[in-house]
């Protein structure tokens, strides 16, 4: 089993993230770092909190580490225009020397859409919206010199994104929903990484049938997709290496521990001693 970490970046400070990130970047055993891509508190936060911006913040962090790969758990599709995020992925995977993990989604927080004014659509668009999206990132990022579209949702005439990521033919992508009849086709398709967001193991277990399903529909390999979940840490390390084991036990090949503000180093240590008895 693999580990990762995820700092949601709300009710927090800059400071704090930073020393999180950099007390990980030390520590082996964690091989990723993620973030979240909203521009209002969620998991229940107040939505008026303070809200750092994930790009932005990820962008920073990159600069700020050495060896830690990392990523958006997830970016939206629906208020990141592909080509606009294919520009921005480029460039993060350069300045983090080829350390990107480009996190997607098809998008679901009506709140923050309906108050900025971004049409987050039905889930039907969502998912047709979101397939698109796939095509035009990969077209864009690919060492192809130009990429052309026509989609409902998104049109490309002979566009261009240079210079070209450092990992080719793409950064890997990250696909989170566990949507079984679209998401998980779609993740089927483009992803190299499927994350589950949250559930039992039985219900991960499902989830991960369900995907191979589509693999073998769509003539891929599912053992090309890396299947990740979010595990939560509560307080408790040995807790927090409990509910990964089980993970495991039901498919789970990387662990990615979430972390709630307050954020604090102190707690990185002693969750990687407990996991490091899984690994």
């Amino acid at each position: 089993m693999r580990f990762a970490f995820k700092t949601a970046p709300q009710n927090t400070t800059w400071d704090d993230m930073l020393a999180v990130w950099r007390a990980a970047d030390d520590i082996e055993l964690f091989e990723s770092g993620w973030t979240f891509d909203h521009f209002y508190p969620i998991l229940g936060a107040d939505p008026a909190g303070p809200c750092l911006e994930g790009w932005m913040t990820l962008a920073a962090l990159a600069q700020a580490t050495r060896r830690l790969r990392l990523g958006t758990l997830v970016t939206g599709i629906h208020y990141r225009h592909p080509a606009v995020l294919a520009n921005m992925a480029t460039t993060l995977d350069i300045v983090s020397g080829g350390r990107l993990e480009l996190g997607i989604g098809a998008g679901w927080n009506e709140e923050e859409s309906g108050a900025y004014g971004i049409e987050l659509g039905s889930p039907r668009e969502r998912s047709d919206r979101f397939e698109e999206a796939c095509e035009v990132l990969t077209g864009l990022l690919s060492p192809q010199e130009k990429t052309s579209f026509a989609g409902r949702y998104y049109q490309l005439t002979d566009a261009m994104c240079n210079p070209k990521p450092v990992q080719q033919p793409h950064p890997p992508i990250c696909i989170g929903g566990s949507g079984q009849k679209r998401t998980l086709r779609t993740a089927a398709r483009f992803a190299q990484h499927w994350n589950f967001v949250g559930g039992t193991p039985e219900q991960f277990a499902d989830l991960r049938e369900v995907l191979h399903e589509h693999c073998a529909d769509v003539g891929r390999d599912p053992a090309e997709i890396l299947l990740s979940a979010h595990v939560p840490f509560t307080g408790d390390p040995a807790e927090t290496a409990a509910t990964a084991a089980k993970l495991g036990d039901a498919g789970m090949e990387l662990a990615i521990v979430t972390l709630r503000p307050p954020h604090t180093p102190d707690v990185l240590e002693p969750i990687a001693t407990a996991l490091s008895q899984l690994s």
